[in-house]
């Protein structure tokens, strides 16, 4: 596939992390026009006055249907059609499940998981044979369950099934791409959880994960690895199951220190109610 130019693009999740890295690479290349979607829409807005027209702000919450409906609908009317549409939107909880709450579950696979298969539904729709590439961000925990990250990695898990699934019966005109990054140094982080913990290893940067993305999206690839060690890692765990076991051991360790000082935490604010 040539450079990524002269295309209209709809980018979900572009206010920070990846997505807003990849906005930031995809105006830099010549003619392309992004409808930039989050439910904050502050550094996107700082785009939009550099680059005044190329950049349309869009802010909604995309976990339920009527959302993605004005998204293609706004969208449409906009830029006069659809080229490029990347899913990208999602969060994550750090956390013990140690509860019971529906709520919390739906509202995390309807925004990492429905929300992206139904956006893939929909944008065949839009093209109505014409060629486009659906791109969507899944997670290396989509192949491996991580301690503290389990609804999380159960929402990635399923989006790898799905690009697998879907990429054996998708029309012809229609090119899937999937991202699987490993842990990205970005405010995901911070908004999985109220206290710091430590983030899983090894832990890549947006702006790297963002290139090594749109080289993928140029080349035609349908599946992104940006980080060479997790691919190496995954290839030992075949090879050598004891590797993941140690590996799964220290990420644990991790864990059980976050546990531990949620539950002294707890312990103190019972103190101070009584």
């Amino acid at each position: 596939m040539p450079e990524i130019a002269d295309k209209k693009i709809v980018i979900t999740g572009a206010n920070s992390g990846i997505g807003l890295e990849v906005m930031d690479l995809l105006l830099k290349k010549r003619g392309n026009i992004i409808f930039a979607v989050d439910l904050n829409i502050d550094n996107i807005m700082k785009f939009v006055e550099r680059y005044e027209n190329r950049v349309i702000p869009f802010k909604c919450d995309i976990s339920n249907p009527e959302s993605i409906d004005m998204i293609f609908g706004w969208a449409e009317d906009a830029m006069d059609g659809i080229d490029i549409f990347y899913a990208n939107a999602g969060f994550s909880y750090y956390e013990e499940m140690n509860y019971v709450d529906w709520n919390r579950v739906q509202h995390m696979f309807a925004t990492n998981v429905f929300s992206p298969i139904y956006s893939y539904q929909k944008f065949v729709q839009h093209l109505n044979g014409r060629k486009g590439m659906f791109a969507v961000t899944g997670s290396a925990m989509g192949y491996m369950g991580m301690p503290g990250f389990t609804l999380y990695s159960s929402s990635k898990f399923a989006i790898n099934g799905f690009q697998e699934a879907i990429g054996l019966e998708k029309p012809d005109n229609v090119h899937i791409i999937t991202l699987f990054p490993v842990a990205t140094d970005t405010n995901f982080f911070s908004a999985a959880s109220k206290l710091e913990f430590a983030k899983p290893y090894p832990l890549q940067t947006p702006d790297v994960v963002a290139y090594r993305m749109i080289r993928g999206m140029e080349k035609g690839k349908k599946k992104v690895q940006p980080c060479r060690l997790f691919s190496v890692a995954m290839l030992f765990f075949k090879i050598l199951p004891f590797t993941k076991t140690l590996y799964l051991r220290s990420e644990k360790k991790k864990f059980e220190a976050y546990r531990q000082k949620t539950r002294i935490i707890k312990a103190h604010h019972t103190l101070d109610d009584q």
